[in-house]
């Protein structure tokens, strides 16, 4: 065994166990046909400017006051205008040193404001960098950056929530766990079927999903000062589901494709 794959092994252990279902071998013979890789990469570099506006939502909403909240907006703007406005211009934010223009302040009335800042800050930062790497390997292939209509995952997941805080916060963190460690445990299974360029960048992402899951995990533990493990379980039961039943279209997060399910 290389170290790479020993590094892997290492990150995916964890994340198997947390996991309810591994990815079905229908989705990955999907994923690496070389007509859907366009549909993968547009769907991945919006999951990375997803994961970074659901980090962001769940700091102004739960851990700063309104001029910090403003600070994330103004640090979101380039890379939401490229993504929602009709002139579609990487240089507004690639190569460039965006981020905060003032430290965030975090409220009062919130115990966990610092620790929810400092994390979800980091994975900001990261997402942000991720969604451009993907646009470069997007436009050194000659794929144009094109909108995709949303996959059910998210979606499917956000409907167990529950609607009273701090259960809503705690579910929200809990989701966010297992879309990360979905992500990795993806990445790490796609990479072998893609050619040297992708294999290699899947790889070198599994290090920080790996720790997103955690992190979110950690928030979640933490915020709802008791056990989680029922949360956790039930969550993770509407992944399994989500991954696992047939699904219409193919995104990054989809389910079994349904052509494989009809012809079975």
């Amino acid at each position: 065994m290389n170290d790479t794959q020993r590094m892997i092994d290492e990150l995916l252990s964890p994340i198997k166990q947390f996991l309810q279902c591994d990815t079905p071998d229908s989705w990955i013979q999907e994923a690496r046909k070389p007509e859907n890789l366009t549909a993968l990469l547009v769907d991945h570099c919006n999951c990375e400017l997803k994961a970074s506006q659901t980090a962001m939502f769940l700091i102004r909403k739960y851990a700063v006051d309104a001029d910090s909240g403003q600070a994330l907006l103004a640090w979101a703007k380039p890379y939401e205008d490229f993504v929602y406005g009709k002139l579609r211009d990487t240089r507004t934010f690639h190569g460039k040193k965006n981020g905060l223009s003032a430290p965030l302040t975090p409220r009062c009335d919130f115990a966990h404001g610092q620790e929810l800042i400092e994390k979800m800050v980091r994975l900001i930062k990261e997402e942000f960098h991720h969604f451009e790497q993907v646009l470069e390997i997007m436009e050194s292939r000659g794929i144009p950056y094109s909108s995709l209509r949303a996959g059910r995952y998210a979606r499917g997941l956000m409907k167990v929530v529950r609607t009273h805080e701090p259960g809503t916060l705690v579910d929200k963190l809990i989701v966010g766990a297992y879309i990360e460690a979905r992500s990795c445990e993806r990445f790490a299974k796609l990479a072998p079927f893609l050619d040297e360029e992708l294999k290699k960048f899947y790889i070198s992402l599994l290090r920080s999903e790996a720790r997103h899951y955690q992190d979110y995990l950690t928030l979640a533990e933490a915020i709802a000062g008791e056990d989680i493990t029922a949360r956790v379980k039930a969550i993770g039961a509407r992944e399994a589901e989500l991954i696992t039943q047939p699904d219409d279209s193919f995104r990054f997060h989809s389910g079994v494709p349904a052509a494989d399910c009809q012809a079975a």
